[in-house]
């Protein structure tokens, strides 16, 4: 069965008052994550991998050793992140629960000094890729960073927030500002009680 692109959860301009216009969800969903869904399906079908879950492929397609991974590969986990991603906003008020912000406390020292650290990670990859608060295999929380579209389900990790710091998902409204987008991301679009929920179901 083949994937499907998936609805914005919020219209396309939802988020402009926050600070990632209606023009940025156009290109960045419309285009470049239906991209990936096309090229995904093209790619999978007929394979052994036609039928499989995302993170199945995921799994099965990545290689540790490999300076650039396959197209299989790249395709399939950029439809993931993706999903995740636009989920991982929203337009509400955006309050951090008080049962994450206490995991936060206690991994971090403070929500700011995770915020510091997430943003650093975002800004300190070097080119295309992702930043990520994860639960890690051991069960605590790390701030991580990936290239392209290489993403925590590769190492068993559950993602509880994703950062896509790829050009196109921030040139239009930030140019070449990746902290500010950072910082804007952090402060303004992340839905909290979606991270939330993802630990709590970790």
């Amino acid at each position: 069965m083949a994937f499907e692109l998936p609805d914005l959860p919020y219209a396309h301009d939802a988020l402009a008052s926050k600070g990632m216009s209606k023009e940025t969800l156009e290109y960045h969903h419309d285009l470049h994550h239906k991209a990936y869904v096309d090229n995904g399906n093209k790619l999978i079908a007929g394979t052994e991998w036609d039928g499989k879950s995302m993170e199945e492929i995921i799994k099965g397609t990545y290689d540790p050793k490999a300076v650039a991974q396959n197209g299989i590969f790249n395709n399939i986990s950029q439809l993931w992140n993706h999903n995740q991603f636009w989920e991982m906003m929203g337009p509400g008020d955006n309050k951090m629960p008080g049962e994450l912000e206490a995991r936060i406390v206690d991994a971090f020292g403070s929500v700011d000094k995770f915020k510091e650290d997430f943003s650093a990670a975002g800004a300190g990859q070097f080119g295309s890729g992702w930043a990520w608060l994860v639960v890690d295999t051991d069960g605590t929380l790390k701030v991580t960073k990936t290239e392209n579209g290489v993403n925590p389900v590769c190492f068993d990790q559950t993602a509880l927030l994703g950062c896509d710091v790829w050009e196109h998902s921030y040139y239009i409204d930030f140019r070449n500002k990746r902290p500010a987008y950072l910082a804007n991301f952090l402060d303004n679009l992340v839905n909290w009680e979606n991270v939330a929920e993802r630990l709590s179901n970790a």
